[in-house]
């Protein structure tokens, strides 16, 4: 199971470091075979990936057309809350079983924002409400069926806070889970954007981590690094997670034409994590996430309106996974589970991140520049890593007037530096 760090900046797993490192697969319980689920599994264990983040009930925005079961018999309304269909759960639980066997955690997110009224999907289209009185008999099924295997949980789906209705819902849920499941953690997955609390959730002490969402607008990429640095200066501090910046080959939102490459995906997670957000990261694929198979629909005008995805077979093996994979072998195998934002750069882009850790410190570098920063150690060694590629070179830097001043590296692509000093 897992438990927060001594430093409140990371994760614990059996009382060692854990990177949270995660992929994106909301709509699993409805959408994919088990056969699908133990290729797919076995692919993602291989690439390094330790988290999965599972919508328990149906996601509203999925690939649609594959018969699957529902958690609740159905009525003319979608679903009868006091009705469960324990064959789902089992099914449910039964995938949850296989991925925890093989070493992953899951996140499971309990009240999608489409299920809970007056949320912006919600007033978007009306899908399938939960009555604010059925949601405590919700959380004893979810508890029943899924803490036995430890799992993350994600109180909220993607959600905005603009009423108190809204945060009853949240507030009954997250204190529920917490009361039945104690051990597990419990954080809440917000709307792209969103970087106010209500102080009813902000305060509770039953909130473990922060999550945020840089999201899927091209216009408001920035927020990778203000919002890691927003949630990062809450007191006290907790572990902070970019848990849904822009999926890799997923459409620029509000259909504008255009879509994320490898390279947007890459640069979201490293500008999280050295602006504050260090304790994991997430990736998504357009096509995984929502499990997108021939002859399925996906109704493009839902939710903020993207393009068509990927088959799932092909957004399984998009390259962005292995450059997500890097990010958590590189900070496990340095022991970088402390780093803080470093404020000592000299007049850089605000895209250029930095953060350190006792006599490391890295600096992301989405464009080559040259760069001046006041070091605050005794340099000894300059790499430069071109994160697509992997190449690595030694760079030589002057000192002058207690600025070290690093000339532009002879790379292409966006680069990592990492310096050593005493």
């Amino acid at each position: 199971m897992l438990s927060i760090h001594k430093n409140g900046k990371a994760f614990l797993r059996h009382d060692k470091p854990f990177f949270y490192l995660a992929d994106t697969v909301w709509s699993a319980f409805t959408n994919i075979s088990e056969e699908e689920w133990e290729y797919y599994l076995d692919y993602r264990k291989r690439q390094g990936f330790t988290v999965l983040q599972i919508n328990i009930l149906p996601q509203w925005d999925r690939s649609k057309g594959r018969e699957h079961l529902h958690p609740y018999i159905q009525n003319d309304n979608g679903y009868d809350f006091t009705m469960c269909n324990a064959a789902y759960f089992q099914h449910a639980e039964h995938m949850v079983k296989l991925a925890t066997e093989k070493g992953f955690v899951v996140a499971l997110v309990l009240l999608w924002c489409s299920y809970v009224p007056h949320t912006w999907a919600d007033k978007l289209r009306r899908t399938v409400v939960m009555p604010k009185d059925c949601v405590e008999s919700y959380v004893e099924t979810v508890d029943r069926y899924f803490s036995k295997y430890h799992p993350i949980y994600m109180v909220s789906g993607d959600t905005d806070f603009e009423s108190d209705d809204i945060i009853d819902y949240y507030e009954i849920a997250l204190n529920k889970i917490k009361a039945l499941a104690p051990e597990s953690l419990a954080t809440l997955h917000i709307r792209g954007r969103l970087d106010i609390i209500p102080s009813r959730l902000e305060e509770n002490p039953n909130l473990d981590f922060w999550c945020y969402q840089s999201g899927h607008n091209a216009q408001f990429q920035s927020t990778a690094y203000t919002l890691a640095q927003c949630f990062s200066a809450k007191i006290p501090p907790k572990p902070v997670i970019n848990s849904e910046p822009c999926y890799e080959m997923i459409s620029y939102s509000r259909r504008q034409y255009g879509r994320f490459t490898r390279f947007d995906a890459r640069r979201a997670a490293w500008q999280s994590i050295l602006s504050g957000a260090g304790a994991g990261v997430s990736y998504g694929a357009h096509g995984i996430w929502n499990w997108h198979e021939k002859g399925l629909s996906y109704g493009v005008a839902l939710g903020e309106g993207f393009l068509s995805p990927y088959l799932w077979r092909e957004a399984i093996h998009f390259p962005g996974a292995w450059d997500y994979s890097f990010i958590k072998d590189f900070i496990s195998q340095h022991g970088l589970f402390g780093l803080s934002p470093f404020v000592g750069l000299i007049d850089a882009p605000a895209e250029i991140r930095a953060a350190r850790q006792k006599n490391t410190l890295l600096i992301y570098m989405p464009f080559n520049i040259e760069l001046s920063l006041r070091p605050e150690m005794e340099v000894e060694r300059i790499s430069v890593i071109e994160l697509e590629s992997r190449r690595t070179m030694s760079l030589d830097a002057t000192l002058a007037n207690d600025l070290l001043h690093l000339p532009m590296h002879a790379f292409q692509g966006d680069c990592l530096y990492l310096i050593s000093g005493n």
